[in-house]
């Protein structure tokens, strides 16, 4: 497609793409300015563009339908379906959204209870709570950082209704160990995969394994569209509720389909579905897909090249990837030997203008999670990891100069330690 059709060139290697007419302001959106570029930050994230987006957007404007479901909604749910081979992808707003759909499909009820790890994001467990739930707080293994299994059939009970694994820093957890438990217990597995669009275990995508799947697309993902997500719904027998559920609660798609002469409310739902405009922008990011995941797996091996030798002296762990998983390389952390060593590897970066951060403060320790578990939770690994983790700085600009000024930093802090 040429610049005159398109309005946008494609994007080089290291430059922002030109959008035709642009001024300095839509310039600086699209990719940066040359002065914040030389200023020598390095953020700790930044979304990349392809150069399609505007396009997209456009395109969607003149098709008079950017209330949603339209075309590049469509073009969003079949490139998941076929890429990643799930049963249904319905686009929503957010993860979370997709989330609690996922958790409202399992039709809970007072005292039920879903098996969550600690070390995740919040969604994952308020969603359980939204539906009427009780989330159950499970450790993590502290190669993966994803949920320990052994501990989850320990938590079992005859309250238990499904299993809610995440999937850490797109690293596929035990899928098959998962599934077997819940078999074993006849119990609902969701899949929170927000960060592992991409990934695999065991050849199937994240996502794509259990009866349903979440992701996310949110603006610090591998694909971005600001807020956004979609649920994978694998169970055929789920696909026309979750449909209703995802339409505020009415049964207009079937509608739409000719199956019923008119539509209306017959189950309880939300407004889950998102605009055309974030599904076609969206689009233009699924394209890219190859490429945006090859350079973060340049990325995501620079950082490990570069500091294996800090891990040969024990100065900090690096992140491992089964052989049967294949990661998005969505995060690259390092474990330090404590906690305060932890925080002052972030405040040192920032003071070199280089933004790491830190990742979970634990659901089980939050203000929250001991309202939910007055008890004492003992979950050491939990603990011990979100003391200890700083993630580093990763995006698709990111230059390999750059991950060598992250790398030099963090050596020069672990060897002034000594």
């Amino acid at each position: 497609m040429t610049t005159g059709e398109s309005g946008a060139d494609e994007r080089g290697p290291s430059g922002p793409p030109v959008v035709i007419g642009a001024g300095p302001a839509l310039q600086a959106a699209l990719g940066g300015t040359a002065a914040e570029a030389g200023a020598g930050r390095i953020p700790f994230n930044k979304p990349y563009l392809t150069g399609r987006e505007l396009y997209n957007i456009a395109r969607a404007v003149s098709f008079e339908n950017i209330a949603g479901d339209g075309y590049f909604t469509q073009e969003c749910s079949r490139f998941l379906e076929t890429r990643f081979d799930v049963g249904r992808a319905l686009m929503v707003t957010s993860c979370t959204a997709a989330l609690e759909m996922a958790v409202m499909l399992c039709d809970l009820q007072p005292g039920d209870e879903i098996i969550v790890p600690s070390f995740t994001f919040v969604s994952t467990a308020s969603a359980v709570i939204r539906a009427g739930g009780t989330p159950v707080f499970a450790d993590i293994r502290p190669e993966t950082l994803n949920i320990d299994v052994d501990h989850v059939e320990q938590l079992i009970t005859d309250r238990t209704r499904a299993l809610l694994p995440i999937h850490y820093a797109g690293v596929g957890c035990e899928m098959d160990r998962v599934m077997a438990l819940a078999d074993a217990y006849d119990l609902v597995v969701i899949e929170d995969a927000a960060q592992g669009v991409n990934a695999a275990y065991r050849g199937q995508a994240l996502g794509s394994i259990a009866q349903l799947g979440c992701y996310s697309f949110h603006e610090t993902k591998n694909f971005v569209c600001g807020e956004g997500g979609a649920l994978a719904v694998n169970d055929p027998a789920l696909i026309e509720r979750a449909e209703i559920l995802r339409d505020k609660g009415t049964n207009r798609r079937q509608f739409w389909r000719g199956e019923v002469d008119k539509y209306t409310w017959v189950d309880l739902g939300s407004s889950f579905a998102p605009s055309e405009i974030s599904c076609a922008f969206l689009l233009a990011q699924f394209e890219a897909m190859d490429s945006m995941q090859d350079r973060r797996d340049q990325l995501w091996t620079a950082y490990l090249d570069r500091l294996k030798p800090l891990e040969a002296d024990g100065a900090v762990t690096l992140p491992t990837v089964p052989a049967d998983c294949r990661s998005n390389s969505h995060i690259f952390y390092v474990l330090m030997p404590d906690g305060r060593s932890r925080d002052g590897l972030i405040a040192d970066l920032a003071e070199q203008n280089i933004h790491a951060t830190f990742h979970y403060v634990p659901l089980h320790s939050s203000p929250m999670g001991r309202q939910l578990t007055p008890d004492p939770v003992e979950l050491p690994v939990t603990d011990d990891i979100a003391a200890r983790l700083v993630r580093l700085p990763m995006y698709y600009e990111l230059s390999e100069d750059g991950v060598d000024r992250v790398c030099s930093a963090v050596t020069a802090f672990c060897a002034a330690r000594r």
